[in-house]
Order: C-alpha cells, then structure tokens, then sequence
C-alpha cells in the first residue's frame, strides 16, 4: 500500500519536471523541446499504464494519502490529499493517452510556429494541473488543479497573442471558469463549518458520516450540492454557460482538442462523479442534475446543427453528449459515465484533429457533388415552430446575451457609477477610512453591539466597491492595480471582525498580495518609463516588444489572484474559515471580491501585454482573425 501511494507522486512531478526543462531550453530548438515532451507524457503513458495494472492485480482497493501539511493552527489545517480509486484510474489513462497523442501530433504541426516552446511549457503546465485535480483527496488540492486549468487555458487560447480575437475569447472564456470558483469557493466554505474539518472524498464516500452531519443540516447540505453543481456546469459548459466552449476553439487546433474536446470540459463530471456520495440521497438535487444534463443535450444538439465551422459543430455535439453523462451520473450509472467519458474524449479528440483535413475535403465534394438533403426531422414540425427553432440555433439561444445581460453587465454598471473614485479620493476617505477600521478592531469594546455585526459586511462592500472599479477602469493602470491590492486588505479587515484569530493568520494571507502588488507596481513603472501611453482603453500587446516584462507581470498577477506560487492561497481559504456559517451575504461579497479581483488582473494583463501592437510599423491582423 505504502509503495503504491508513494507512486502517485510521480504523476503530477513528472510534468513538473518537463516544465522546468523546458524553461531552461531556447526557444529556436525546436527538436530538444518536441522530445522533452515526447520524453515526459510517454513515461507518463507508461507508468499509468503499468500502475493500474499493478493496482488492478493488488486488489484496486481505494488508495489515499494525506501527503503535505501546509498550515496547521488550533482549529484549522491545509494539507494536501492524494486519492486514486476507479475513477482517477479512467480520467488517469485516458489523460496520458491522450496528452501523449497531441504532443506528438504538435512536434511538426507547429513547426516554426513562433510561440512553439510556448505551446509544449503550456501543455505540459496543464498536463500537471489535470493531474493533480483527478488525484486530488480533498477540496483543497482539487483547487489547486482546478486553478492550474484556468489559466493554462487562458494561455492557450490567447496562443495567438498578437491577434485581437483569441485574446478576447481567452478572457471571455477565463470570465465563465471563475463563475465556477465561485461555487467551488463557497462549497468549501460551508463543508468546513459542516463537517469541521478539511473533509477528504474518501470520508465523504462513508454513509455513516455524511448521514450524521446531514440529519440536522439538510439545507446546508443542498447548498454545498447546488454549489458543486454551479462549479460542474460551468467547467464543462453546461446551460446556461454553453457559449464558451465554441469560444475557446480560438487556440491551435491540438490544443482544443486536448482541452476542450477530451480533458478538461469533463472535469466537471469528475466533480460530481467525486462528490456523489454526498448528495446521492438528496433527490431534488439528482432530479435537478438530471434535467440540466437533458436540457444541455437537446439545446445544444439544436445549436449544433446549425454551425456553419466544424469546430463549432464538434464543440456543441461534446456538449450534448456530457450533459447525457450528467444524466447517467445523477442516476447512479458511475461505469456508464466513465465509458461514456472515455468514449466522448477519445472521439473529439480525433475529430478535432483531423476537422482541417475533412474541412478541405468537404469543399471539394460539395463543390462537384452537392446534393441538398430531401428531409429532415424539422420538416415534421409545423413551419412556424421550424422556423423559430431554426433562428434561436442560429442565435445559440442567446445564451451570450443572457450571461451579459445578469452577470457582467451588472458588474460594469455598478463599476461606472463608482467613477468618482481616484487617487485623491483614495488618500482623503478610503484610506483614512480604512485606518479608522483599525483602531476600532483593536479598540473593540468601544463599539456599540448593536453596529459590531455591521462592520464586517460594511469593510467588505468598500473593498468590493474598489475592485468594481478596477474591473471597469480604462485609463490609469497604476490606480487599477493598487485598487486590487487595496481589495485584499479590506476583506481582511472585515473578516477580522468576526472572530479573535492570529494577526500572524492575517499577515500569513496578505504576505502574497504585498509581494505579488510590489513586483507587479515595479513592472508596470518600468514598462510606462519605456512606453509612456500605457492605458486600459485598448489592447497594446506589449508582449512582442517586452517579453521578459510580460513574464514577470504575469507572475505578479498569479500572485494577486491567489494561485499557488503565493501563500495567499492557502490565506483565501484560511480567510474564509473564519466567516461564519450564517453569513451567507459576507462570504458572497468576499468571494465576489476574490472572483472579481481575478478578472481586473487578467484583463490588465491582457490590455497591457496582450492583442495587436498598439504601434503601427507592427503588422496587425484583421480583428477577425
């Protein structure tokens, strides 16, 4: 048992170890980095291979391990848990398969291709990522995959990073992923104050357990449920976050096909394959899953007829057919939803590597040999009905429209009317403001109780107020990024006052903003000293010219949104383990503030760094391309 644990450590530092070689090849040998990935994935292949075999043999009993303590207090412990069982067997192989296939597909479809040590770093950064979601024992090392998969798959489908198009569907798709990290963040929150503990999936899997701490919490458990099932539908693109998967085909065409043909548009059934012990017995959430699922499947089989690009049409029939594994998981089919995956995965993949071929082909046989088709299942329709189907497919149910019109156009409303706020604004209230909430927190008997339970949703709402407004800033990139950092302080000041905890708890959480925030004040300064027009108002794609400034701030910005190279990110969660159960309306406006501050990062980064160069003797592609 104790030598098969201490194997699955190399699944998740073996792409690791490719990563950091490949970072330290030049970027002009093209062979040394192809073989570096053929090298990695391949002993991947096989050690998966020979693993589950070895593991199959030895009685394939669920194996985990509680691996690396990271923060430990009185009441509270980050540790990372490895879990390997049936299901990360399948999500396992089909991964190294697959991943090996693409990277060997991509050593002479991108050669000479100038982001071509790019791709490979990338690839193999998303390789480690998925493997350490589907190894993951608990919630908190599932996050951490799950945050390597976001960005990854900003970087890639901003591959073509000199073009306006990939890098606005990157950050369009990027927007939707942290939709689903607002599920995943509250459904942590309320599983600590459940179980009062960092639960493992394998305690999760015990009746026993589950059934006793749900006996006098049934509503909190349907609203852990409803959050996994937020988190689920919109990583793999289910209603209404549909839109995004035709979207992210904007990448290399190998790329798509290992991310959002194969690996990660599954992993939200992985998420509900992972937690259904848990809600198993809470009918109305299965029922609820159940008609998502076939919603998705007949919506987007709709919309999938009518695409006029192959990717497209390949993107939405991948939706249909997870929405039908949605289905077949809310039943309690767990074989079938891992035959299904593997069979969907291995099926896009191909598809969407080869659509460039069929494509050319098809054109040539359409050309000479068209023949309209003489019926379809619409003709049996009355025309009105066909007709009125036929046009919401071609709009794609608007399902764009309806994401704007609720969730982002609300945020960019709300951050217009917040112009008033300025650097001299920030020197005269929010900063002497903020100075006063501190002398209160250490002078709290001199607060009347009937105002204390106010102070922490009123910190929060101003912190909240300063990332809106970074969110919607055009002009003054300096201000938008101090906004974000001025953000994590006021969660921090309102999270304080609700508990007496550590200040080391504190600082521990805001030692990776202020280092995060500093490097990245000194790259932008450095940046404005070389170009002085730097705004927000346009893309300047500054990553041509300063590729050595666009890697150091991009840096910064994954220290600033809490991914983990920082200890912000274990100080996220340690934040919110000290919001109470009760206080639904502060942990939305702290996870809203940690959502939001996620997208004025990106989208300083991207208007910076990325998109058609702002000076004209570059060539610049046409906006659609």
């Amino acid at each position: 048992m104790n030598s098969q644990t201490s194997l699955l450590h190399l699944f998740i530092l073996l792409p690791l170890l490719g990563c950091l070689i490949t970072l330290m090849v030049s970027g002009k040998k093209e062979k040394t980095i192809s073989r570096i990935a053929f090298f990695i994935t391949g002993s991947q292949l096989l050690s998966a291979l020979a693993f589950v075999i070895y593991w199959f043999i030895n009685d394939h009993q669920t194996l985990n391990i509680k691996d690396i303590v990271l923060y430990k207090t009185s009441d509270y412990e980050f540790y990372i848990d490895l879990c390997f069982d049936k299901i990360t067997a399948v999500y396992l192989l089909v991964g190294a398969f697959l991943t090996f296939l693409v990277t060997t597909y991509c050593r002479d479809y991108l050669h000479r291709e100038s982001g071509y040590k790019r791709f490979f770093l990338t690839v193999l950064f998303f390789f480690m990522g998925y493997n350490i979601t589907i190894l993951s024992g608990n919630f908190e090392t599932l996050f951490i995959g799950w945050e390597i998969l976001g960005i990854s798959s900003f970087l890639l489908i901003a591959f073509y990073r000199d073009r306006y198009l990939p890098v606005k569907n990157a950050y369009k798709v990027f927007s939707i992923y942290r939709i689903a990290d607002v599920g995943l963040l509250l459904a942590m929150w309320m599983s600590h104050h459940l179980f009062h503990e960092n639960i493992t999936f394998l305690k999760l899997s015990n009746d026993a357990i589950v059934s006793h701490h749900l006996e006098t919490h049934s509503f909190i458990g349907i609203f852990i449920s409803l959050m996994i099932l937020v988190s689920a539908a919109a990583k793999s693109a289910q209603l209404p976050f549909s839109s995004w998967l035709p979207r992210a085909m904007e990448g290399p065409t190998p790329s798509s096909a290992i991310f959002y043909g194969s690996l990660s548009v599954h992993i939200g059934v992985y998420i509900l394959l992972r937690t259904f012990p848990f809600w198993e017995h809470q009918i109305s959430v299965r029922v609820l899953i159940g008609i998502l699922g076939l919603s998705t499947s007949i919506i987007a089989t709709l919309i999938a007829r009518v695409q006029s690009s192959v990717k497209s049409q390949i993107a939405y029939s991948s939706i249909a057919q997870i929405g039908l594994i949605f289905i077949e998981v809310a039943c309690g089919f767990e074989n079938l939803a891992l035959i299904h995956f593997a069979g969907n995965a291995f099926l896009r993949t191909y598809q969407l590597l080869v659509s460039p071929s069929v494509v050319s082909y098809l054109i040539r046989e359409q050309f000479y040999n068209f023949v309209p088709r003489q019926n379809t299942i619409e003709d049996s329709l009355p025309k009105k009905l066909e007709n009125s189907i036929y046009l919401l497919s071609l709009k794609e149910f608007n399902l764009d429209f309806l994401i704007y019109k609720f969730v982002w156009n609300p945020m960019h409303a709300v951050g217009n009317r917040l112009k008033f706020i300025n650097v001299k604004q920030l020197l005269i209230f929010f900063i002497p403001a903020y100075l006063i909430g501190l002398f209160f927190l250490y002078n709290e008997n001199s607060i009347p109780e009937q105002i204390h339970g106010y102070f922490p949703i009123f910190f929060s709402l101003m912190g909240l107020m300063l990332v809106l407004k970074s969110f919607t800033e055009r002009n003054n990139v300096q201000m938008a990024w101090l906004l974000i950092i001025l953000n994590h302080f006021w969660i921090a000041l309102a999270v304080s006052f609700n508990e007496h905890f550590s200040p080391n708890e504190t600082l521990f959480y805001l030692s990776g903003i202020v280092g995060a925030g500093i490097l990245g004040i000194v790259c932008l300064r450095k940046l404005i000293a070389v170009e002085s027009n730097v705004n927000l108002d346009k893309h300047h794609g500054h990553s041509y010219e300063h590729p050595k400034f666009a890697f150091v701030f991009l840096l910064a910005c994954l220290g600033l949104t809490g991914f983990p190279i920082t200890p912000t990110f274990i100080g996220e969660d340690l934040i919110f383990s000290h919001i109470h159960e009760d206080q639904f309306l502060l942990a939305l406006i702290t996870c809203l503030s940690f959502i939001t501050d996620g997208l004025a990062v990106v989208r300083i980064y991207s208007r910076v760094f990325l998109g058609p160069h702002v000076k004209t003797y570059h060539e610049t592609p046409y906006k659609s391309s």
